[in-house]
């Protein structure tokens, strides 16, 4: 007992205080500065009196200055200490990565020196799959899902986002007076749009059949987010309290739902009926191919039912959740300029006129796509990702030692003057006239689905999506802001419009 008590002892002081202290030591020896470790919850407790103070003060209309609000502990750090300074994730020290040219070399990771962050052990509760796998599983999965992500499988599934447009525009038109406009919130209304789609492409069922497991995901990643601003104790999720029952209880429904269409569908592909046109069949077709051609020649080739669970659960989120905060944002921005609505308006009717969408118009809407990716560049879903050390890497001519977090911050990237010039934090779609290359006078400083390997899959479908929607919209309406909008953004794993996004809808 006493040998057990002895090593427990050192173990703890090594992870609270002795390991800490020396990376903090490594890196200052090479240059880097940032705030000085405090013992467990480094800058824990900080990053969240910061946020809570930023949660409490609106904006400007017309500001996009958003990092002080959303990022205020990296920004702050950055103002300091330099663009590579370091912060504090609890134990962990995490080095802020400002140099596009370092962030690309990050995420190409040819030799997977660079590894995702172990992720907080509760997350296993929200989502794992494709976005959290390493390795040699990454690669399987990837290989399994690609083809259900191939643009000519995206064409197949654009008469469905257009079914899913039509209703909300036919519910649109009947609640807006024809004379006169709406006060609506969008953010609801889009969330729920692009939740039908994801419904129907994902697993050929409308919203009101996956309306349940949307129901479930947002409770869990409510449970999840009570736990991101403290450090987590080791077996905590194991302890029989209410929040951790609760989780377990919604695990168990989502998984069970999940389970039943998995079955379901793999069952009808077996009895030879194909599945074309939805993400689920697709895969599921993709994987029994994989398990058939290498069978005997390795072990467990295809994924498990429980993986596939876990690929649909980010579906569901990943899907959804992106392509909703994008189309809010773009329906604010265009609110705040009109004359860029003018011009997208413009281009739908030209391409388009009054007809429904369709892959090849999609194509030449040269306006909505520069839009698009301006609202990607000031208010990209994901403001950030990690990285972590496993062993002793250069970078940039530092060598970080392992167990050092790296942090790419895309939102910091994004608004920072040195690679986008003194207009940065203005709506100006005009620079990216010329494409995403020479947008920037650094080139990676725009990477809003991440980069490298493993660049977000489904940002073809997401874009795709978000064309048809903001087309479909623009052909029946005209939008302007709200008195009653409040400029708030904000993470809630993504980035949101804190109270909602109030506009006056008109008919055309």
């Amino acid at each position: 007992m006493v040998i057990v008590l002895v090593v427990w002892v050192w173990r703890t002081l090594d992870w609270v205080w002795w390991t800490p202290k020396r990376l903090e030591h490594e890196l200052r020896r090479q240059g880097l500065r940032g705030n000085s470790y405090q013992i467990l919850h480094g800058d824990l407790k900080d990053n969240g009196r910061l946020l809570t103070a930023a949660k409490n003060r609106p904006m400007a209309l017309h500001s996009h200055d958003i990092a002080p609000r959303v990022l205020p502990l990296y920004h702050n750090a950055i103002n300091d200490y330099g663009k590579i300074s370091f912060t504090w994730a609890g134990s962990d020290p995490r080095v802020s990565l400002m140099d596009p040219r370092l962030v690309k070399e990050v995420l190409s990771n040819k030799f997977g020196h660079f590894m995702k962050l172990r992720l907080n052990p509760l997350s296993k509760f929200l989502i794992q799959g494709l976005l959290s796998y390493e390795g040699q599983k990454w690669a399987k999965h990837r290989r399994i899902i690609n083809p259900a992500f191939h643009l000519d499988k995206l064409k197949l599934m654009v008469p469905a986002f257009c079914i899913c447009c039509g209703e909300v525009i036919r519910r649109w038109d009947k609640m807006i007076p024809d004379e006169g406009s709406l006060e609506l919130d969008v953010f609801p209304e889009l969330q729920n749009l692009t939740k039908d789609v994801i419904s129907r492409t994902a697993f050929g069922s409308s919203y009101e059949d996956g309306s349940r497991i949307f129901e479930l995901l947002k409770e869990q990643i409510q449970l999840f987010m009570q736990t991101t601003q403290s450090v987590y104790i080791s077996g905590y999720r194991f302890l029989p309290t209410p929040m951790n029952k609760r989780r377990s209880q919604v695990d168990k429904e989502l998984k069970r739902i999940l389970r039943d269409m998995i079955e379901k569908k793999e069952k009808a592909i077996r009895m030879g009926e194909s599945s074309k046109d939805d993400l689920l069949g697709i895969l599921l077709e993709s994987n029994i191919k994989e398990s058939e051609e290498e069978h005997g020649k390795s072990k467990n080739r295809g994924m498990t039912t429980e993986d596939v669970i876990q690929e649909c659960r980010l579906f569901y989120f990943a899907g959804q959740e992106t392509t909703s905060v994008l189309l809010t944002w773009t329906m604010i921005l265009l609110s705040m300029y009109p004359n860029w609505q003018a011009k997208a308006r413009e281009e739908v009717l030209q391409v388009f006129g009054k007809n429904t969408p369709d892959m090849d118009g999609l194509s030449r809407l040269k306006i909505v796509t520069m839009i698009l990716y301006e609202v990607l560049r000031l208010y990209p879903p994901a403001v950030a990702m990690n990285r972590r050390t496993y062993k002793t890497m250069e970078l940039g001519g530092i060598t970080y030692p392992p167990g050092v977090i790296l942090l790419l911050p895309i939102l910091l990237i994004h608004h920072d003057t040195e690679f986008w010039g003194e207009d940065a934090k203005e709506f100006k779609p005009e620079r990216f006239a010329e494409g995403i290359s020479k947008a920037s006078k650094v080139a990676g400083a725009f990477f809003p689905f991440s980069g490298g390997p493993r660049v977000c899959i489904g940002q073809n479908f997401a874009l795709i999506e978000a064309k048809i929607a903001l087309s479909m919209i623009l052909q029946h309406f005209s939008f302007e802001l709200s008195p009653s909008y409040i400029h708030a953004p904000w993470t809630v794993i993504t980035l949101q419009p804190q109270h909602g996004a109030q506009l006056m809808v008109h008919k055309l």
